[in-house]
């Protein structure tokens, strides 16, 4: 264990950082509820310096009515009670930074929870009211105001719902996401400047940086008109508007050393790196290569466009398997569509998890040697699959507003294992969603104990990817090879060399194989969804 050396916690740490995303609900319980907390995740920041991360990203651990798992936030400045308190999370920052691991939180700038105290004030108060100008309240369309006061369309995937509830005063408000969640109006200066105290609130408590949810959707048209497919500029997504908003936070984070990555889908790389100036947000999710099937043509354009769209504005990428929001990595790669997509999910669909592992472990090493940071979602360090949640059993209220047919993100939520013989594996109280059976066998003791485990793995390759030279932020070579391999050489030379065919295929020449996702052949060759590390 120990602390991590010097030249990864100095510095732009961000450019070239491994970070851990914590959902707190699920990744353990201190004390014995059922729901994960700070005290459980304090007790596991032992295990987490062991795996060998720079930083820990935590989804929304605010006050919450939990209307969308935290993402309805009613108070930035509370921690909610099901998590723990104020000042265990102020513990939790400094006992992890004293272990060299830094803390990101999340804002989420789009909304609110309908708990807020603004958002309440906003109700009592009344139509044409001060305080209804901090969202976005309108009286209807139609003879009698009975209609929505414009036609967007909702931002969970396969709903059907409307954007707008109309309240018993006549006036409608907007919700891009759930009712529960009523949208900012960031043409008001209130909710700017009360968005730049949130951000001092953390930093002040020795936050290193913050996530933004939903990064490109918080501006809108301030006339709201209905939307026209392809009409330039959309009323709600990728405004200009935004980018002076986050020129602001910039400001604010420079002042406490603080860094940003910003949650932005978008399809146009350059509008996407006007996100990434300088004077604007440090990094970006980058969601193509999260959703690119498994196929080495496929993956080697992704990577070299997200290369491409970060340098003109010196931005390190950033490279993600899987999050809380999509399909496990292990299940999504052992499916015949291996690429994700949330219009494509649905309940039912056949997986093979010893094909989807082996490739996932391929998968690990491939993202854990390109140029950038890194992140990696709770349980992908343990080959965690996706669970199949009772239709009883589902809280995702993405399943609800599909009518049913979405299976929601509950199956990537469940409750970590970290002991095997443990009941509940070890999580601590009933999980709040069930495990399945087999949960057990993936426990972080049992894979501990095994060094052919897929936490064996992680631990191994960021041990490495640690004290080797020519991993993180830098260059990228790539060097020819036969069709469906992939093999790229880093700054110092360190070489990867992933095999997506179908044969086995001949390793370049190294002087030293320093990680293999699997066993070489007994020609010494690399099999098909295998990946290597060597040293030239």
């Amino acid at each position: 264990m120990g602390q991590h050396s010097p030249a990864r916690t100095q510095g732009e740490w961000w450019r070239s950082a491994v970070i851990y995303q914590v959902y707190v609900r699920s990744f353990a319980d201190g004390d014995g509820d059922g729901t994960g907390d700070l005290a459980g995740v304090r007790a596991k920041l032992p295990y987490l310096a062991e795996l060998g991360v720079d930083a820990l990203w935590f989804n929304p651990w605010y006050l919450s009515p939990m209307a969308d798992g935290g993402y309805d936030v009613a108070d930035y400045r509370s921690i909610d009670p099901a998590f723990g308190t104020l000042a265990e999370a102020e513990k939790l920052i400094a006992e992890a930074r004293e272990l060299g691991i830094r803390t990101l939180v999340d804002i989420v700038p789009n909304h609110v929870s309908d708990q807020h105290a603004w958002f309440r004030a906003a109700l009592a108060a009344g139509p044409g009211s001060p305080e209804r100008e901090l969202f976005h309240f309108r009286p209807g369309r139609g003879e009698h105001g009975e209609l929505p006061p414009n036609d967007w369309p909702s931002q969970f995937a396969g709903s059907t719902e409307p954007v707008w509830t109309r309240l018993p005063d006549g006036e409608w408000y907007l919700h891009l996401f759930t009712p529960e969640q009523p949208d900012l109006n960031w043409a008001h200066p209130a909710v700017r400047q009360e968005h730049e105290d949130v951000l001092r609130f953390w930093f002040e408590r020795g936050v290193a940086g913050v996530r933004i949810d939903s990064a490109a959707l918080p501006a809108k048209d301030p006339d709201l008109p209905d939307f026209v497919e392809g009409h330039d500029p959309h009323p709600f997504v990728d405004r200009d508007e935004l980018h002076d908003i986050y020129r602001s936070w910039r400001a604010v984070a420079d002042a406490y050393d603080g860094i940003f990555v910003g949650e932005v889908w978008l399809p146009d790389t350059e509008r996407f790196a006007r996100y990434l100036r300088p004077d604007e947000l440090h990094t970006a999710f980058n969601f193509s290569f999260l959703s690119c099937p498994w196929d080495a043509g496929r993956l080697r354009t992704s990577i070299d466009e997200t290369l491409a769209e970060h340098a003109p504005v010196g931005a390190p990428a950033t490279w993600v398997l899987c999050n809380h929001d999509v399909t496990r990595t292990v299940t999504r790669y052992g499916r015949t569509d291996t690429g994700f997509d949330f219009a494509t999910k649905a309940f039912g669909t056949p997986t093979d998890l010893a094909l989807g592992t082996r490739r996932a472990r391929a998968a690990a090493l491939l993202s854990l040697a390109l140029p950038g940071a890194v992140y990696v979602y709770q349980g992908e360090e343990l080959g965690l699959p996706e669970a199949e949640i009772p239709r009883e059993s589902i809280q995702d209220p993405m399943h609800f507003r599909s009518g049913g047919t979405d299976p929601g993100r509950d199956g990537c939520r469940v409750p970590l294992p970290w002991t095997a013989e443990a009941p509940h594996a070890g999580f601590g109280g009933e999980p709040w969603l069930p495990q399945p059976a087999d949960w057990p066998a993936y426990a972080a003791d049992h894979q501990a104990a095994d060094p052919a485990s897929m936490l064996a793995l992680y631990r191994a390759a960021l041990r490495i990817r640690r004290t080797e030279p020519g991993f993180g932020d830098g260059p990228l070579t790539w060097l020819p090879t036969p069709e469906g391999v992939l093999a790229f050489a880093r700054t110092d030379g360190t070489l990867c060399v992933v095999n997506l065919s179908d044969t086995p295929t001949e390793l370049p020449g190294h002087t030293q194989l320093l990680l293999t996702s699997g066993p070489l052949d007994a020609e010494g060759h690399l099999p098909q969804d295998t990946a290597a590390w060597l040293r030239p």
